[in-house]
């Protein structure tokens, strides 16, 4: 279905309206019309055809469509590379031909290139363009009321003692915690999650599987599927320290405990002071 109007920073639904020398011109219900440049005009394009596109602005300020989409969009958050800097702000690329602009006043601390910040993408009022900030905390709201185990959708941003801080649906601050992550993660990462709870202070306690899922039978697998890669012997035991038992296997340290225990029980393996064997 065609949209009503031409809207900027998000996908839109347009119908191929004609075709002239700088391209496509794709129209709104509305009758609003938007040039798609040659570059992203395809043979197989033909007139009345709805094309999806995202629209952005130009370097001359004018609405412009393209068919590629950027890392994120107008409300979102995303890490972006620095590739230029200048007196007035930096520039970040975010897929597009055009890098996005951010003000020197929206960073919170001097860009330098091949850095790589965590931005919120916004129409600034003043210009109508969009923008990258840094200083987003304005635009995080107090999470409402949500059921455990809500599917949610989590961007890594930070890793803390406790876990990693979360971007809860491009709207609200979240935590996962050290102890429930059973598969590794990164700063940057962009994954499905789920609500544990909403704290008293508005922000998420997230997990990255549902709430009551049994782990011991794919964690006593994943034991065993690297025992068989490492020719039945692996370097660990009850006393390896619980991040690397994290990082190794993807469980707390108390899983990894339990799955020892019940491979030995089921005289799968053996552990010892120089580690596991396979039986």
């Amino acid at each position: 279905m065609i949209d009503s109007t031409i809207t900027l920073g998000t996908l839109n639904r347009l119908r191929l309206d004609r075709f002239a020398p700088p391209g496509a011109y794709l129209m709104a219900s509305d009758d609003a019309d938007v040039l798609l440049p040659n570059q992203y005009v395809t043979d197989d394009m033909v007139l009345d055809q709805e094309l999806e596109v995202f629209i952005y602005t130009d370097s001359e300020d004018r609405l412009v469509a393209t068919t590629q989409h950027p890392l994120a969009m107008r409300d979102q958050f995303g890490f972006f590379e620095v590739v230029d800097v200048a007196d007035f702000g930096a520039f970040v690329d975010w897929g597009l031909p055009k890098d996005l602009f951010v003000p020197k006043n929206r960073q919170k601390t001097p860009m330098r290139i091949g850095e790589k910040r965590f931005l919120r993408v916004v129409e600034d009022p003043q210009t109508n363009r969009l923008i990258g900030i840094e200083k987003i905390s304005a635009y995080l709201e107090r999470a409402p009321h949500m059921y455990p185990n809500t599917p949610v959708s989590l961007l890594v941003i930070a890793k803390t003692p406790l876990g990693f801080k979360t971007i809860v649906n491009d709207r609200y601050e979240g935590m996962l915690y050290h102890n429930e992550i059973f598969t590794p993660i990164a700063v940057g990462l962009k994954i499905d999650g789920y609500v544990k709870q909403v704290r008293n202070d508005g922000l998420i306690d997230a997990l990255l599987q549902p709430m009551g899922t049994k782990r011991t039978a794919s964690d006593a697998q994943k034991v065993l599927d690297l025992l068989d890669a490492h020719r039945g012997i692996l370097p660990y035991n009850y006393k390896t320290d619980p991040d690397t038992i994290t990082s190794v296997f993807g469980m707390s340290r108390k899983a990894f405990k339990r799955v020892l225990t019940e491979l030995i029980d089921a005289e799968t393996i053996t552990v010892g002071e120089n580690g596991i064997h396979r039986k």
